[in-house]
């Protein structure tokens, strides 16, 4: 029988479903004769961890931002409930997951969801669970969220991140810096007049890339109005995501400005990034080190929340991206960058690819 990679992801945002695909993607193209299968992590574990996990985001990342604050803290940062809810997460989703691996039959299991990585690092640890789990992890830091002592390999997209898995999962754990959970276009960084070209935009002045993620969360409209603050700025693209309605608010305020464009969700990121100057971002993840790959020069604003709030001080500490609270301080930042030269991206092209250590699991 082929050999066959059980993905698990969940649909909380793009952070967890697009490293899904592309690793998938990556995998096929490494052992064509591999069966990949993704699935939704979240759903065999009961609609009550679903509603918590994925459905509330509708309301609390929009409405209640501070109750995720608290449930970060709550379930995330305090050693004593995490325990305590991870423990409780196991119990309620055990089953379901198990389930879904007997009916799979993988030779290996990946994880981009770190709620779903948590039930099988358990699993495995109390030997319930005999399939080898990788756990991909997309952020820079809150490892307390994402690392699990159980999982048999972890997957960063950044060095800076393996301190922290350590810290968490243990020294003894096995850690690689991977490529592949990115799509594949972001490894050849391409010149910004061919982006622009391509993407029907002007060759001349600075371009400011504002985005919310999938979820299109954060002060968007007063970053498009920073941006637009500065002489040097000759467009402001805002990338809505999957919210519509966020779309056509934006449209309607900034719909007569000549210096404004309002795009949905794409699937253009690359060339995007490439395009533009400046990347004002609220959402933190993987997002941030496109940007890095592309020579955009990343500014976190907008959301600090939760788990956001952890990675804006990991991305201060190692100095990867300039984070900002207010929009005064917001239009400081853009003209900082707007005086420096590109970066130079990572070379991350020299890191093992992430289906390579998954197939050496699957043996």
């Amino acid at each position: 029988m082929p050999l066959r990679v059980l993905i698990l992801t969940a649909s909380v945002g793009e952070g967890h479903d697009l490293p899904a695909r592309t690793l998938a993607a990556q995998i096929r193209q490494e052992r064509p004769e591999a069966e990949v299968v993704i699935r939704d992590g979240l759903a065999p574990m009961g609609r009550l961890i679903t509603a918590i996990s994925a459905d509330a985001g509708r309301v609390v990342f929009f409405r209640l931002q501070w109750l995720w604050d608290l449930g970060f803290w709550l379930f995330v940062s305090f050693g004593p409930t995490r325990h305590v809810t991870q423990w409780l997460l196991t119990r309620v989703g055990a089953r379901g997951i198990l389930r879904l691996v007997d009916d799979v039959k993988p030779d290996v299991i990946v994880c981009t969801y770190p709620n779903t990585t948590e039930v099988l690092g358990r699993l495995r640890l109390a030997g319930r669970l005999s399939v080898p789990v990788c756990a991909a992890i997309t952020d820079l830091a809150a490892m307390h969220y994402w690392a699990t002592p159980g999982a048999d390999v972890h997957l960063v997209t950044q060095p800076e991140s393996i301190a922290e898995v350590h810290a968490v999962a243990g020294p003894n754990a096995r850690v690689f810096c991977v490529h592949g959970l990115t799509a594949p276009e972001f490894l050849q960084r391409r010149p910004a007049e061919d982006a622009r070209r391509a993407l029907g935009l002007p060759q001349d002045g600075k371009l400011v890339l504002v985005s919310g993620g999938g979820w299109g969360v954060g002060d968007l409209a007063g970053a498009v109005e920073a941006a637009l603050s500065l002489a040097p700025t000759s467009l402001v693209v805002c990338l809505c995501g999957r919210n519509e309605r966020l779309q056509r608010r934006l449209l309607q305020r900034f719909g007569s400005e000549s210096r404004v464009r309002i795009e949905g969700f794409t699937d253009r990121m690359p060339d995007w990034l490439a395009a533009a100057d400046v990347l004002v971002h609220s959402t933190g993840g993987l997002t941030v080190l496109e940007a890095l790959m592309q020579g955009c020069q990343p500014i976190s604003y907008g959301w600090d929340r939760g788990h956001i709030r952890v990675n804006n001080e990991a991305f201060r500490r190692f100095g990867l991206a300039d984070v900002v609270a207010g929009r005064a301080e917001l239009e400081s930042a853009i003209a900082r960058a707007f005086s420096r030269p590109r970066p130079t991206p990572p070379d991350l092209q020299a890191l093992p690819s992430a289906a390579s250590i998954v197939l050496a699991e699957a043996g």
